[in-house]
């Protein structure tokens, strides 16, 4: 384990810079508007099971067209065909876009408590359909608040496996005490190797898919 551990660190140093640039890029996004706040939590609802670039581009298509943020569930659900439940996910952007809207404007930075993000995600996997704590966990990190949380995806938890962190993947991570039990840990194993966990989670990442992105 240790040699693993050495080379971890190796590959950390050869990617920090870029990693860095990313977690910046992410907490400028706080700095804009709400529709772009709505954006971020829409690709994190569209993730589950689904590729974060091809999220990414039905998010960025839905928005060009002014779908994102008025068109109806009919008019959104054929450009979601290339994830996984489309149906259920389209139904979603809806629900959530009524649920924010405020006089017809979609009202999301005002009910975010940055001063706890701990109770924020809780408020977000309580009140957002389609949101659980992974989901929710990686929305708050693309918009900048994501330092001492873990987003918990198939690559991040096979490399957990892989440095001994967990003994097994579990077959679901639905469950708040199960989640909150592998985020602890991770949380443990940063420390402990001396990578900020929101880093060792982008590497980890990055290991498994060749690129640091969202």
């Amino acid at each position: 384990m240790g040699n693993r551990i050495i080379q971890l660190k190796k590959i950390y140093e050869t990617k920090r810079d870029e990693i860095l640039r990313r977690l910046k890029y992410f907490e400028g996004i706080w700095d804009k508007t709400d529709k772009e706040i709505f954006k971020e939590l829409c690709f994190c609802i569209l993730t589950p099971q689904s590729k974060a670039e091809t999220c990414d581009e039905i998010i960025n298509k839905l928005a060009r067209n002014r779908l994102l943020f008025k068109g109806g569930a009919n008019k959104i659900k054929p450009y979601l065909k290339k994830v996984r439940f489309y149906k259920n996910k389209s139904r979603y952007i809806i629900e959530t876009r009524r649920f924010l809207q405020d006089k017809c404007r979609i009202k999301i930075k005002d009910r975010l408590d940055i001063k706890n993000i701990i109770a924020t995600r809780e408020w977000l996997v309580k009140n957002i359909k389609g949101i659980g704590y992974k989901e929710a966990s990686h929305f708050l990190r693309n918009i900048g608040f994501g330092e001492n949380l873990a987003i918990l995806d198939r690559h991040i938890l096979k490399n957990l496996k892989k440095f001994g962190v967990i003994k097994n993947i579990p077959e679901s991570i639905g469950r708040k005490k199960v989640y909150l039990d592998i985020e602890n840990k991770f949380r443990d194993f940063a420390d402990k190797i001396g990578i900020p966990m929101a880093h060792l989670d982008l590497l980890f990442w990055s290991m498994e898919t060749g690129k640091i992105f969202k």
